[in-house]
């Protein structure tokens, strides 16, 4: 009976070299599939995380650009207006220099010494009044000047701050802008009532 045993061996051994086997290709496809799902992921990580990139550079781009067009709207228009102020500022400061050019050169052509004794009189008038003028110009021109750009508000508000300062300075500073403002008068008055005593006294010769 144990030779018997001996010459057939159990069919059941066989079965399980078998399912060994086919197992062990198994587990070889399972380690095959799961390596090639990995390099799957870390080809799905690294688009993921170049995708993130660039969404993250788009969004960038976005806010930035959407800021500087906001602030170079706004400078634009900032801009703008100060252009219009300065042409306005030089148009008026342009205006401020012929006047000031020609009254320049009408005190500067006054000569009361080729007065005649006759003529003295129409010409010492004429000559008060230039001067006058010229003072004129130049004290509503350095309202202007002081007031900054050129425009109907500012030149109002110039003028009323000129005023409140002018009104809050003392009695000494008026007395000598007095006398600063009269003295041409006062030469020129001076100069005229000589040559007018000086042609008497020639007559009389």
């Amino acid at each position: 009976m144990s030779a018997d045993f001996n010459k057939d061996p159990d069919p059941y051994l066989d079965l399980e070299e078998d399912a060994v086997g086919e197992l062990g290709d198994k587990v070889q496809a399972v380690r095959a599939e799961l390596e090639s799902l990995k390099q799957k992921q870390e080809e799905i990580e690294r688009e993921k995380s170049r995708l993130e990139e660039l969404k993250r550079r788009q969004d960038q781009l976005d806010t930035g650009r959407s800021e500087m067009l906001d602030k170079l709207t706004r400078s634009l228009v900032v801009i703008q207006r100060e252009v219009e102020e300065t042409q306005k500022r030089l148009e008026q400061l342009h205006a401020i220099y012929n006047a000031f050019t020609q009254h320049l050169r009408q005190l500067e052509a006054i000569n009361a010494r080729g007065w005649s004794s006759n003529d003295l009189p129409r010409e010492l008038s004429k000559a008060i009044s230039a001067v006058e003028d010229a003072r004129a110009e130049y004290i509503k021109a350095q309202a202007k000047i002081s007031s900054g750009p050129a425009d109907d508000e500012g030149t109002q508000s110039g003028g009323m701050e000129g005023d409140c300062q002018y009104e809050d300075r003392g009695f000494s500073y008026w007395l000598k802008s007095g006398f600063a403002f009269t003295l041409p008068i006062q030469v020129l008055g001076a100069i005229g009532l000589l040559v007018w005593i000086l042609s008497i006294f020639s007559a009389a010769k």
